[in-house]
């Protein structure tokens, strides 16, 4: 077992890293899409050993986790790289220059017609940071009122009100199983705000 550590040795634990670092020695761009670009990229490590690492390169996602009366907006929708339907909080991918909260309403608003007053900030995390940069933000969200809602071309979207307590048990159960909304879900009761 380690030794325990504080908030503030966790930061000199993160920024001391000349041990671990990897240095760039080459890179070659393998595929580039409208999401993500995909690179090989040659590094040495400290110990002068080479090595090759595989990168996906993404803008990042924005989520918002909006509950009322201690229900949960959840949208039900098909996803062709899982082959299955899943649940998930409102969220999008970061359009480049776009601002992480904005994205996130836009998203809220796009998928279920609900507007927020204000966005607090969740949780923010790496979901996969072996092989890619994608960032994802999540937020809750105060003060709703109901407008249209206005998918993407191409979306369809289910929106289901599920309460709180239910959603946890899904999420321990397996079935509720994306990142954004665990990750959302599991902030906001810490954070007392389910």
């Amino acid at each position: 077992m380690g030794e325990t550590h504080g908030l503030e040795q966790i930061r000199r634990a993160l920024a001391d890293d000349a041990r671990l670092v990897e240095r760039v020695t080459g890179t070659e761009s393998s595929w580039e899409g409208r999401i993500f670009t995909a690179e090989r990229i040659e590094v040495e490590l400290a110990d002068g050993t080479r090595s090759w690492r595989e990168v996906v390169r993404h803008h990042g996602g924005a989520g918002v986790l909006a509950a009322l009366e201690g229900r949960v907006c959840l949208v039900r929708q098909y996803r062709v790289a899982l082959g299955h339907t899943t649940l998930e909080i409102p969220a999008g991918k970061v359009d480049p220059g776009e601002d992480r909260a904005t994205c996130a309403a836009r998203e809220l608003t796009e998928e279920t017609g609900l507007v927020a007053k204000r966005l607090e900030l969740l949780v923010e995390s790496y979901g996969a940071p072996g092989f890619t940069n994608e960032h994802t933000s999540v937020y809750f969200a105060h003060g709703l009122s109901q407008g249209p809602a206005s998918p993407d071309d191409g979306e369809l979207v289910d929106v289901l009100w599920v309460p709180a307590d239910d959603v946890l048990a899904a999420i321990r159960a397996g079935l509720i199983d994306d990142a954004k909304t665990v990750e959302g879900v599991l902030a906001a009761r810490a954070y007392g705000l389910l």
